[in-house]
């Protein structure tokens, strides 16, 4: 890609549009309120505006703890128009955490909606960094309301003389394994994820409504809810309530979406809902994403045969930005994670960095444009994960003869059973088969005599009760469509697997939990 040396993100995927004609078209739509691209340009101005009176400066972070409306908009691009660094947080955390990543980051400035502060009260004796904070949708005792400011702010700014190598956002990783870690991405890295995949590959237009229910606050949300859109002159579908089946359908009818974007989860508990209820039809829905983590064969199959629409997976990383292995439109095949999205390069090594033939499990690295300077503040991890032009994901895959990529798992949920090597997405892709299942999650656990054999974790549709004779049909239901050696020695049911805010499941909590494994134990 040939972008200029002077670049400012904002620039480019905000005003950019003013300059086209696009000043009155809907960029955002968020609960019965339209954002013109116009409107948008000014609340991105105005926020900037806002950060310069409060003497925000080059390169200083700006942490933004909101919900999904067009505030959070006005807050990212704003902070990257003035040359500052956006830093989005996860709205599900604890106050110990947000302390972790306000003083990780030094963020000078937060912006936090009324409905979050009470997270951030406790601790702000604790945040040695952090000098102003912006309250929205709602007054609080002592500080600004960001409403008021805005209006008060000019609606002109020009933007900061930024390098496309300028820092202009961070996004902290979804902690599968431990506290995340902050990704340093540049102002080119939001166009390279566009251009490459969601305009090369998703063919995404300025005639596409984007409606996403991964929120902005993590990587694969933000493209799809927000920066694709805009990079095509197209429309955004914000929902800053809980995804639920129930919510996600009611959006879908009254936005009618051309594209959607969700994760294996969502999807599972959309198509039971839409079973219960007969639903066959996603209105104006032309193309379907997943990403997050594998999505199983039976729910892609499930899903096009009940709405007629493709589910397309692919893999992504916070590191990579987005998407960079993908199945294309009118081509998917279920079970696969796809091939690879041009303008990127994979290879699939063995622990000594060799390439593995064909066919061959091994660790997956990455080359492209999109990945991010290093980690904030993090050397030695760094290290392990940049190399050179290249990155090593940390998953396991193989690739066939026409060039389809398989997901085998983390490189540290793999388990050695009898000998063999057992991938827990294997056992868990044939569990998702049985029709009493609505999820599970696989991790290795010590029998009596000290060998590590699977054990499955869960969840089950409703209708269906917990029982010694159902764990009992599982186990052999996997016997039949498995090698033996693969079958889980125990069956835990329960209400809901540990996941990261991306729909990830912690298999490291799994492990731990299967420290004392109990034997077809159901729990209510």
């Amino acid at each position: 890609m040939e972008l200029p040396e002077r670049l400012n993100a904002a620039t480019a995927l905000v005003d950019s549009h003013i300059a086209a004609g696009r000043a009155a078209k809907a960029a955002i739509l968020c609960e019965g309120r339209t954002v013109t691209y116009g409107e948008l340009a000014e609340g991105v101005n105005r926020f900037g505006n806002v950060l310069k009176d409060h003497d925000v400066r080059l390169e200083e972070r700006v942490a933004i703890l909101l919900p999904d409306t067009p505030e959070w908009v006005f807050a990212f691009f704003g902070a990257m128009k003035v040359g500052a660094v956006a830093i989005p947080m996860n709205t599900l955390l604890m106050p110990h955490e947000y302390e972790y990543l306000l003083n990780d980051s030094r963020a000078r400035v937060v912006v936090v909606h009324a409905s979050l502060l009470g997270h951030i009260a406790p601790i702000r004796g604790q945040l040695r960094y952090l000098e102003h904070t912006f309250v929205v949708g709602g007054d609080a005792e002592g500080l600004p309301r960001l409403e008021r400011l805005l209006e008060a702010a000019s609606p002109s700014l020009e933007p900061a003389d930024t390098s496309k190598d300028d820092a202009a956002f961070w996004l902290y990783s979804s902690g599968t394994t431990g506290f995340p870690k902050g990704a340093i991405h540049l102002h080119h890295d939001m166009l390279v994820a566009a251009d490459l995949y969601a305009i090369g590959v998703l063919g995404l237009k300025d005639s596409d409504v984007c409606f996403s229910v991964a929120k902005l606050f993590f990587a694969y949300g933000l493209g799809n809810g927000l920066y694709f859109a805009l990079r095509a002159g197209g429309t955004n579908v914000l929902f800053p309530g809980r995804p639920v089946p129930d919510a996600v359908f009611q959006v879908i009818d009254r936005t009618q979406p051309t594209v959607f974007y969700s994760v294996p989860t969502s999807y599972a508990a959309l198509l039971h809902a839409a079973e219960k209820t007969g639903r066959t039809s996603l209105g104006r829905v032309r193309m379907c994403v997943s990403a997050g983590e594998p999505l199983p064969k039976p729910i892609f199959e499930k899903w096009r045969d009940r709405f007629g629409v493709e589910i397309l997976d692919g893999i992504g990383s916070t590191e990579i930005l987005h998407i960079f292995i993908s199945n294309r439109p009118g081509h998917a095949q279920g079970g696969s994670t796809g091939q690879i999205v041009p303008g990127y390069e994979a290879r699939i090594v063995d622990e000594h960095g060799h390439e593995v033939p064909t066919g061959h499990v091994g660790d997956l690295w990455i080359k492209g444009d999109s990945i991010a300077l290093g980690y904030w503040n993090k050397h030695e991890h760094t290290k392990r994960t940049f190399r050179g032009e290249w990155i090593d994901t940390h998953d396991k895959f193989r690739v066939d003869e026409h060039g389809f990529f398989w997901y085998a798992g983390r490189t540290d949920d793999m388990m050695k059973v009898s000998g063999y090597a057992v991938w827990p997405t294997e056992i868990e892709a044939i569990l998702q088969a049985h029709p009493a299942v609505l999820e599970s999650g696989v991790a290795a656990a010590l029998d009596d005599e000290g060998l590590t054999k699977p054990k499955a974790f869960v969840v089950l549709k409703e209708g269906h009760a917990p029982t010694p004779e159902l764990a009992h049909e599982l186990q052999e239901f996997v016997k039949k469509n498995a090698a033996p050696y693969k079958y889980p020695r125990w069956i835990e049911f329960v209400e809901s697997l540990p996941k990261t805010a991306t729909g990830k499941i912690q298999r490291y909590k799994l492990r731990q939990r299967s420290a004392t494994p109990r034997p077809h134990a159901p729990t209510h």
